[in-house]
């Protein structure tokens, strides 16, 4: 029932940019905290960006300070990381991420990843 559907990925040059997309269904988006993370082949995946269920607080990881910037639009159920001045070091998977944490527990719901492939 819960998904979440990444889009935008692909090819890029170094120093292009990139919009990702996620939609949100099956859940409470506007509840959610959102993220996205990445995966590089042979490393950890890092968290990248999170927004808050609101959209009033946003950060990120110091290697894509100034260049990414992560939106939300709620009536839409959507999340978004614009990609710009990328390099060959983005290269990944990036994952779009919900989470949220009450009473029940802690709700953590991954999307199927999309490829962004930064050549050099």
């Amino acid at each position: 029932q819960v998904q979440l559907v990444e889009s935008g990925g692909g090819l890029v040059q170094p120093g292009g940019s990139l919009r990702l997309s996620c939609a949100g269904s099956g859940f409470t988006f506007s509840t959610y905290t959102m993220n996205w993370y990445r995966q590089a082949p042979g490393k950890e995946r890092e968290l990248v960006a999170t927004i808050t269920s609101a959209g009033a607080s946003t950060s990120y990881v110091d290697s894509v300070k100034g260049r990414f910037t992560i939106s939300r639009d709620n009536a839409k159920n959507t999340v978004s990381l614009q990609m710009n001045s990328l390099t060959p070091e983005d290269t990944a998977v990036y994952y779009c991420n919900a989470w949220y944490k009450d009473w029940r527990g802690l709700k953590n719901y991954w999307g199927q990843g999309t490829q962004v492939t930064v050549s050099s």
